[in-house]
């Protein structure tokens, strides 16, 4: 059996570009990485589990963090959040905006964010800053043209994370079938899901106690 977790932005160009990057050394030694998620909205608050924010939305910004600094583990998780797009929902635990950071073991340091509501659509960033330099990945635009007018300046910007990244569906799907036809491992796996669910689960605690919490403390 071939497993293949869906981690979409390691499948994206840019993002692929700025790991090779750092797998050439370009970037030299990792410092500082970020990843956002902001989703367009329209969710139903009454329908969101306290821990969604982490479990399905910002897991795939751990999962980045990780693909950005690799070797590295993470040992230690600070994260807070509150309900800032359904506020009348804090109570029943909802969160909707959460920061998380990561320090990992060869002491670069991630930070994560993520809101269920960008009034412009949908947004996926990335940033890598290392020694040698600094790499950052999407923008939203679906074109490169900008304008100006007497109004002031706009930009037409993606809607959906179908649209935003529609080349990493496609590779990912790709990936995934040449595994199969070969019979060799999936290129994100289990051990990558492991690994940022516990992230994951790490944040989660972080908000309900109050404090950083270190990766060795949660089972995954």
């Amino acid at each position: 059996m071939i497993l293949q977790v869906g981690f979409n932005r390691r499948f994206a160009p840019d993002w692929q570009a700025a790991r090779a990057l750092l797998d050439d050394g370009t970037l030299g030694t990792t410092r500082l990485i970020r990843s956002v998620t902001r989703d367009p909205g329209g969710f139903n608050p009454v329908n969101v589990p306290p821990a969604t924010i982490f479990n399905e939305t910002l897991i795939h910004d751990f999962d980045a963090l990780r693909f950005l600094n690799p070797a590295a583990e993470a040992v230690e998780v600070y994260a807070t959040a509150d309900a800032l797009v359904a506020p009348a929902y804090r109570e029943q635990g909802l969160l909707d905006s959460a920061v998380v950071v990561v320090r990992f073991d060869n002491g670069a340091r991630g930070v994560a964010e993520a809101c269920f509501e960008a009034a412009y659509g949908y947004d996926v960033r990335g940033e890598v800053f290392g020694s040698g330099g600094i790499a950052t990945m999407g923008d939203g635009r679906r074109t490169g043209m900008v304008f100006s007018g007497a109004g002031g300046r706009t930009v037409d910007t993606a809607r959906s994370d179908q649209e935003l990244l529609a080349s990493a569906y496609v590779a990912e799907l790709a990936a995934f079938v040449d595994a199969v036809r070969a019979g060799t491992p999936a290129l994100v796996g289990g051990e990558d899901a492991r690994a940022a669910l516990a992230i994951a689960l790490a944040a989660a605690q972080s908000v309900r106690d109050g404090r950083p919490v270190l990766i060795e403390e949660v089972g995954t």
